[in-house]
This record gives C-alpha cells, sequence and structure tokens, in this order.
C-alpha cells in the first residue's frame, strides 16, 4: 500500500487561513466555490491542506474574501473577525484600485493620504472668510507671531498653473480651478511642516476640500460685517466693486448669507468688525495658543 506523501506545512496554514477568513465572513465552502469559480471539491481540499492550487485559482479564492494572495500567504495574516478582517477587506480593495492608477493618479492618491492622516509637527492654521475679511493682512503677523509660514493659497495655485486665477478661470473654468486648489491644498498639507494659509472665499463651497480642510488644519473664520468687507476692498485701491455694479452691495450681503453656515463650521470665530489688525492677531494668538 503505498504511503500518503507528508502533508505541506505551507499548504495546511495556507488552507486554515482560508478557511478561518471564509467562516469570520459567514460564506460556506459551496458559495465561496461559485464566487472564485473553484469546483467545491478543490475548494475542501485548499482548506484541508491538501490542494497544491495554481496561482490563477489561489488568486482567484483570495479576491473572492476580499483579501490578496500575499495576505494568505503571511503567516502574520490570521483571519480573524473585527479589525483584522476589515484591514484585509481594505487591503484587497486598495491592491485592485491601485493596479488600474496611472503614475499620476497614484501620485494624487499618495498627496491625499499623506494630507488626511500624515503627523504634524507643527500646526497649520486657516484662514477663511470673504474677500476683504481681513486674510492677507491679518494671516503674516499671525504667522510671524507664531513663527510659522505664510501661504496664499490662491496665488500657490497661480504658481502650479503658471496662469493668473482670471486666465484659469477663462480658459479651463471653475472645475479645472476646483481641481488645481484642491491639489495644492494637498500637495501644502502632506510636507508635514506648519503654516498659515490665507484661503480663497469661495473654498467652503467644494464640500470635499473644505471637509480636508477642517480635518488637518485649524480653522479660522474672519467675519466681518458687508460693509466691512466692500470698504476694506476698496482701501487697498480695488473699485472693482462697485464699477458698473449697482447691485454690487446687496450681492455681496446675499453672497455673505449662503455662505454663513458654512464658515460657522469652522473651529474659531474672530469677529473683525470691531478690532484693528493687530488686536485681532493677539486676539487669535492667545486663542490657539496650547
Amino acid at each position: 500500500m503505498a504511503r500518503r506523501p507528508p502533508r505541506s506545512a505551507l499548504l495546511a496554514a495556507v488552507g486554515s487561513r482560508v478557511r478561518a477568513l471564509r467562516e469570520s465572513q459567514g460564506l460556506t465552502q459551496r458559495t465561496l466555490a461559485e464566487k472564485s469559480g473553484v469546483s467545491s471539491r478543490f475548494l475542501a481540499q485548499l482548506e484541508a491542506g491538501d490542494g497544491n492550487i495554481s496561482l490563477e485559482r489561489f488568486d482567484a479564492v483570495a479576491r473572492a474574501l476580499a483579501t490578496s494572495p500575499s495576505a494568505l500567504l503571511d503567516p502574520r495574516a490570521v483571519a480573524t473577525t473585527g479589525g483584522d478582517d476589515e484591514r484585509a477587506k481594505l487591503r484587497a480593495a486598495v491592491n485592485e484600485l491601485v493596479d488600474r492608477r496611472s503614475s499620476v493618479e497614484l501620485g494624487e492618491v499618495r498627496r491625499w493620504l499623506e494630507a488626511r492622516f500624515a503627523r504634524r509637527t507643527a500646526p497649520t492654521i486657516a484662514l477663511i472668510g470673504l474677500r476683504g475679511a481681513g486674510k492677507s493682512t491679518i494671516g503674516p503677523k499671525l504667522a510671524g507671531k507664531l513663527g510659522l509660514r505664510f501661504v496664499e493659497l490662491d496665488a500657490a495655485i497661480e504658481r502650479a498653473a503658471g496662469l493668473t486665477l482670471s486666465e484659469i478661470f477663462q480658459i479651463h473654468g471653475e472645475g479645472y480651478y476646483r481641481r488645481l486648489e484642491r491639489e495644492t491644498l494637498m500637495g501644502l498639507l502632506s510636507d508635514g511642516d506648519g503654516m498659515v494659509v490665507a484661503t480663497g472665499g469661495s473654498i467652503v463651497n467644494d464640500k470635499e476640500t473644505y471637509k480636508l480642510l477642517r480635518r488637518r488644519a485649524v480653522t479660522v473664520w474672519l467675519k466681518a460685517r458687508p460693509e466691512d468687507h466692500w470698504n476694506r476692498v476698496i482701501q487697498q485701491g480695488d473699485q472693482r466693486p462697485m464699477a458698473q455694479h449697482p447691485h454690487a452691495m446687496s450681492e455681496l450681503r446675499a453672497l455673505l448669507a449662503a455662505r454663513e453656515r458654512l464658515y460657522a463650521e469652522a473651529e474659531h470665530v474672530i469677529d473683525t468688525t470691531r478690532l484693528d489688525i493687530d488686536a485681532a492677531v493677539d486676539k487669535l494668538a492667545r486663542e490657539l495658543a496650547p
């Protein structure tokens, strides 16, 4: 009578992981066989440690279990319910998505992950509000007081595009600007250095970009009355708000009212109506102190 060859420790370990992961997901052998395209008989042999499966069939079983062949081969990847199971599913989903992405897209994914989850050595403070809120005047002084660099997000966007904002909108449209805005912000947030960043007044209209900003930065709404916004822009020498726009003030009021709820989602609100620049900077520095 021929002796059965010794059982492979590797096949036995892989079979055990396949069985444990299948059971943790509430799947029967028959269901897993149907999902993977592997016969029930062969799957039973695999789980028993007797099936020397081909790479293609092994990959099919792994995908049906929402994991990867490398995870099933890893002795540390013991399939259990809970967090480990979720990590296995996420890893498999990420692997599948990454396989289809171009190098440019992979760079974008990496920047998003770093911007979303990277640890920071210093705080990032994001100033939001309508034009004339004081972001470009309060921002540099606040950065100097806190020992941080100051960044104008729109200026960084212009450098990235090689175009002015008006040219970006005229040539490519708002959708292109929004994509550049998010990519530029992700790049700034991913480098780990602290800063004070003055954002564009409409950043709150992009749900995903604003969500990223609130997660990775201390957001501050520089609040003011419509009249304050108007007067400050005029004082900067910009006459465009009133030129050939008889209803400009009413439009400004409507714009502020429409965005007020979004601005109010900021972590801090500084009403600059009765504060000069230095007083606003001092108040902000006190509120932002550890």
